[in-house]
């Protein structure tokens, strides 16, 4: 990593997690294979920050650590990439357990439970879903009943929402925004 840690993927320890190295890998690991409209990729890191938005506005009580969690919920591609589903269900179960590992390591390194409670991991699964669906609609040209089929029903979002958070940006302000969210939850626990 850039911050000079060694990661073992097999074994991963919180010991050699920093944020550092997940923002900036994040900022520039592209969603939708980079796939998608605009002047720049749309980042892993900007689509956290997304997910983190749509878990704040389904759960606006959520605490720190909850929102923390969700933003953090992709953080293992800052070492693996990020794949399309279809082709992590080929790769099958390998994929998963590195990613549970590295998952587990970011957890532990940053105060949270390896394995978070099932109410919460609903809850980013639901924000991700709502995120994917407006990512696709908006940056990766599906069609509304095309986005259905995959995602489910069109979520509810605010012009908010799409102003801040659906047009790419640049790979250094996408991990300045990350950073400075994870510095503000963590500080708020």
């Amino acid at each position: 990593m850039l911050s000079g840690r060694r990661l073992d993927l097999l074994d991963p320890s919180a010991l050699d997690v920093e944020i550092e190295d997940i923002a900036h890998g994040l900022a520039r690991v592209a969603r939708w294979n980079g796939q998608t409209k605009g002047a720049h990729i749309y980042s892993v890191a900007q689509h956290s920050l997304l997910v983190e938005a749509q878990a704040r506005a389904k759960v606006p009580r959520l605490d720190a650590k909850g929102r923390l969690a969700v933003l953090l919920h992709d953080a293992p591609e800052y070492v693996i990439g990020d794949m399309i589903s279809p082709f992590k269900a080929v790769i099958g179960d390998s994929y998963k357990a590195v990613e549970h590992r590295l998952l587990a390591a970011i957890h532990l390194r940053f105060g949270l439970p390896a394995k978070l409670p099932e109410t919460l991991q609903s809850l980013i699964k639901a924000a991700d879903r709502c995120a994917a669906y407006l990512e696709a609609t908006r940056l990766a040209g599906f069609a509304e009943d095309e986005a259905r089929k995959f995602f489910g029903q069109p979520p509810k979002f605010s012009a908010a929402i799409e102003r801040d958070y659906l047009t790419p940006w640049p790979a250094g302000i996408a991990e300045t925004r990350f950073r400075e969210r994870f510095e503000k939850l963590l500080r708020l626990q």
